[in-house]
């Protein structure tokens, strides 16, 4: 009686005993041995954000920008600051909810960089002199998407290869401006680790994305449309920071679609090719590059930005080296 009473209770128990009884083809255990690659590289590159922070501040003799480029260093990377805390929630919840062990090896060693990333980002601005609030509410939409999703193949699609791949873009468009040294060389540090972060979307998403058909696949790919939606918008609504720093966002657009067309190229190389979807949204995203970024100060109408989407969207797709 009591041996059945434990065992009706054990069914519901989060323990998944079956971990290692997963059924797996040569291309599944092949990309388990990456991701079982990601965590121990992750233990090797491990940084002491402390101790990296004060020896760059003292080799620099501390943070000298003028006011208003101190002020936009400040608003782009509050950004940055939440979008780690974003980052560091949510790899925390895929350590929990994957099951196979190097996916959820690799996913909480994720999460110890982004807990790093995001004490030393605030420790940053505090001795930038800026003291982060909130963010515009259209980057506040992003962060909420990912947040809230509820799809383990949402999670990994908002915060691997979209979020983190935002973040590179940004990190590089900064260090390459040299608007302000000590940034510039910390985000290195920060690069290295968003980089295996970025590994764990493509190495484990392709095993999640073989399983959906129909209404799923549709719902994946709307939600990684309105992703893309509130994130140009976002983008917009930091174009005036960016130019203050010198950084074109209609330069750091490209540069983001490139990352992540390598990232989902990489992906895509494990499912048996390019997705018929992807030439579609690309024109797409490129049209509305063309309308939504003509310039900071340029007037332009609504009938010439509908002449920019469209010349744009026609025109040849172009391929990433």
């Amino acid at each position: 009686m009591i041996t059945q009473l434990a065992e009706w209770h054990g069914r519901k128990s989060r323990i998944p005993f079956d971990m290692f009884a997963l059924a797996r083809s040569a291309d599944d255990a092949r990309r388990a041995g990456k991701l079982r690659h990601i965590y121990h590289r992750g233990q090797d590159l491990a940084w002491d954000g402390q101790e990296v922070l004060a020896s760059l501040l003292a080799k620099h003799g501390g943070i000298h920008v003028p006011p208003a480029k101190a002020r936009a260093l400040g608003k782009v990377f509050e950004m940055i600051l939440w979008g780690e805390l974003a980052a560091w929630k949510v790899s925390a919840e895929l350590a929990d909810e994957l099951v196979p062990l190097e996916a959820k090896m690799a996913a909480t060693a994720q999460a110890h960089d982004e807990a790093r990333h995001f004490y030393v980002m605030y420790d940053y601005l505090q001795a930038l002199g800026y003291t982060p609030t909130k963010v515009d509410p259209f980057s506040q939409r992003v962060l909420d998407l990912v947040l809230g999703a509820r799809r383990m193949t949402h999670k990994l699609l908002g915060m691997q290869l979209m979020l983190e791949t935002i973040a590179l873009t940004i990190f590089g468009e900064v260090r390459d401006s040299g608007v302000e040294p000590v940034l510039c060389e910390l985000l290195r540090y920060y690069e290295k680790d968003e980089a295996r972060h970025v590994g764990l979307g493509t190495q484990f998403l392709p095993t999640l994305l073989r399983g959906e058909r129909g209404i799923e696949a549709a719902e994946t790919m709307l939600f990684q449309l309105r992703l893309v939606f509130w994130a140009t918008a976002s983008l917009k609504a930091m174009e005036p920071d960016l130019h203050e720093l010198g950084i074109s966002a209609h330069h750091l657009n490209e540069r983001g679609k490139e990352i992540q067309t390598k990232a989902f190229a990489e992906m895509w190389a494990q499912m048996g090719g390019t997705p018929p979807s992807h030439a579609a949204v690309t024109r797409l995203l490129d049209g509305v590059d063309a309308a939504m970024f003509p310039g900071v100060g340029v007037d332009v109408s609504v009938g010439e930005r509908v002449k920019r989407f469209f010349a744009a969207a026609r025109a040849p797709i172009a391929t990433p080296a």
